[in-house]
């Protein structure tokens, strides 16, 4: 099964992991939903280093 990537510069899609742009394709979907949430700490925490970076929080 094939899947489709997202360029990150020109925001082309593609069904390699490189852009013929040069740049680096990542998947456009966010995950999927789920209650038990195995990585949302990590999510969280980095968000806010973020936030911190930007000194928007």
């Amino acid at each position: 099964m094939r899947h489709i990537f997202q360029c990150q510069q020109c925001g082309r899609y593609t069904m390699k992991e490189t852009c013929s742009c040069g740049g680096n394709a990542v998947n456009p979907k966010p995950p999927k939903y789920s209650p038990e949430d195995k990585y949302g700490s990590y999510r969280r925490k980095a968000k806010e280093q973020e936030l911190r970076e930007k000194k928007l929080l």
